[in-house]
């Protein structure tokens, strides 16, 4: 059996959960953004008290790693690190991107294209296929008329994520579809359970959150080329 403590502050609501063998037994919710670091270690003592359960009793400790928020994506990993070097508990951290696309699998059709909001016309995204592998790698990217032209063109993607509403006047293609849903650490549960059995573990010492902060512009297509 595993017991996990899951945590992501990485968006604008803050979630911790306990989880055994993948499956929640109890979580705690924060929906104001700037009270996550206030917030963090009561909820998970509170969280531990409410189970009779103490923080020894913990197998590891899974955190979503970015991208996000830059101040919370650091509260939730200090979070997680110091409580894996206090306990001698191993580490476990998942995209906040790939959380957010295992939440839509049974309503894609072909491809998951997460997507969090970076500000103006800046976003966070990458490309999965519905078996929740990785197509194109995490990265920052500005909107424009043509971005995601080419998956689009023959393929069905599913966005999702925070930012759907600033991307949906920019992606008219009928092969696009979209959902505003957003990840939490009941989302995060599954996937680190997987990570557990795995023996997936993240290097304690280096291990930093994914900020993704170089922007880039799609170059526009050549034709011909």
């Amino acid at each position: 059996m595993s017991l996990l403590l899951n945590i992501d502050t990485a968006l604008e609501t803050g979630s911790v959960c306990l989880s055994k063998n993948g499956t929640v037994i109890g979580s705690s919710v924060n929906h104001q953004q700037h009270d996550h670091a206030a917030w963090l270690h009561p909820a998970i003592n509170e969280l531990l008290h409410n189970n009779n359960l103490n923080a020894g009793q913990l197998d590891a400790i899974a955190v979503t790693i970015g991208p996000g928020s830059y101040t919370g994506l650091r509260i939730g990993l200090s979070a997680a690190k110091g409580l894996c070097y206090a306990l001698h508990k191993p580490l476990i951290t998942v995209s906040t991107l790939e959380v957010l696309a295992s939440i839509v699998i049974d309503e894609a059709e072909q491809l998951i294209c997460p997507v969090i909001d970076a500000k103006r016309m800046e976003i966070f995204t990458a490309l999965y296929n519905k078996e929740l592998q990785l197509i194109s790698e995490p990265g920052a990217m500005v909107l424009q008329q043509d971005s995601f032209s080419d998956i689009l063109t023959d393929q069905k993607v599913l966005f999702c994520g925070n930012a759907v509403l600033k991307i949906q006047p920019v992606i008219t293609s009928t092969n696009a579809s979209f959902t505003n849903k957003t990840p939490s650490a009941l989302h995060l549960a599954p996937l680190a359970y997987q990570r557990f059995i795995a023996d997936s573990f993240a290097d304690l010492a280096y291990t930093e959150p994914l900020y993704l902060k170089e922007f880039y512009f799609p170059q526009p297509k050549v034709k011909g080329n």
